[in-house]
């Protein structure tokens, strides 16, 4: 599954693509989980059914530990029958207003994944539209907040991770990031090459 908009930050890049992520073959795939770790619909269920059992296994011995995980943070577990190594569960904040810290959890998530993924040598990671689902976040919004956190830290931390994909699974939230990473500027002239090459 080809990325459409890549964008190079030194000697990293971040790519946008529309697609199932659980399709996409990564070093880390993050999922969008909740508190209690327990599976759920949207991306949670798929990356569940996609992965098999071990996941749900490995996350009942960690709940055993810790209870539960805060938002804005992440837990680690293998990834079972996905084409990755490792699965980031990043709580990502229920939308109320913007007004009750939601901004700061959310960028959290994505910095928190990141640093995992530092942290045990991934190369290349992916990450779904976190909180768009039943937490109600407007896209545009949670858009903004992955694409400036995720370009931020890549331009601060050139190793590891060399490739971050955002990956939408409808049309329209694709469109919405797209869209918002225009004025990072690289990503233009790497479409227009990438199109003449197609």
């Amino acid at each position: 599954m080809a990325s459409d908009f890549v964008i190079q930050l030194g000697l990293a890049q971040l790519q946008l693509l529309k697609g199932d992520i659980t399709q996409i073959a990564v070093d880390a795939i993050v999922n969008a989980a909740n508190s209690q770790l327990a599976g759920g619909g949207g991306v949670d269920g798929a990356i569940h059914r996609a992965g098999g059992a071990e996941i749900m296994r490995e996350l009942n011995e960690i709940r055993s530990r810790i209870g539960r995980c805060e938002t804005g943070s992440a837990v680690v577990t293998g990834a079972g029958r996905l084409p990755a190594k490792y699965v980031f569960h990043a709580v990502g904040p229920r939308y109320r207003d913007g007004e009750h810290g939601e901004p700061e959890l959310l960028a959290s998530c994505y910095r928190v994944c990141l640093q995992l993924a530092a942290e045990r040598d991934v190369k290349t990671m992916s990450f779904p539209s976190i909180s768009t689902g039943i937490y109600g976040y407007p896209v545009e919004a949670a858009a903004r907040i992955a694409i400036e956190t995720v370009a931020d830290w890549l331009r601060a931390h050139s190793e590891p991770v060399r490739t971050v994909k955002l990956v939408q699974f409808s049309d329209a939230d694709h469109q919405v990031y797209r869209a918002l990473a225009q004025p990072l500027g690289s990503g233009r002239a790497q479409e227009r090459a990438e199109r003449m090459h197609s």
